[in-house]
C-alpha cells in the first residue's frame, strides 16, 4: 500500500493510499479512524477521480461517523469495567 496523495482539512487528516488496484481513502482524528475503499474501474481510475468523490459532503458526514465511534468505544468500556467490577466481589449469604 502506498501514499497517492492527501485532501487537506483543517480537522482531520485525510490520506488516499493505493494497493492492488483499489484506493482507500482513510479520515483520521484522534484516536480514531475511518477508511472507505474503492475499487479501480473506468470511472474511478485516478487520484483526481477519488478526491471528486470525495467532496465537502462526503467529508462531512464521515465527520458525523467520528463521535459515534467515540460514543460506541465508550459503551464497550463501559460495559466491560461493570463486568469486572461485579466479578470482583464475593456474593455474601
Amino acid at each position: 500500500m502506498r501514499i497517492v496523495g492527501d485532501i487537506p482539512h483543517p480537522n482531520l487528516k485525510i490520506t488516499l493510499f493505493l494497493h492492488d488496484s483499489k484506493y482507500s481513502v482513510k479520515f483520521e482524528s484522534g484516536l480514531y479512524e475511518l477508511t472507505y475503499k474503492f475499487r479501480s474501474g473506468d470511472a474511478i481510475d485516478s487520484v483526481e477521480a477519488i478526491k471528486e468523490i470525495v467532496d465537502a459532503r462526503f467529508i462531512a458526514e464521515a465527520m458525523e461517523m467520528l463521535p459515534k465511534m467515540h460514543q460506541q468505544k465508550l459503551g464497550g468500556i463501559g460495559r466491560f469495567i461493570a463486568s469486572k467490577s461485579e466479578e470482583e466481589f464475593e456474593e455474601i449469604i
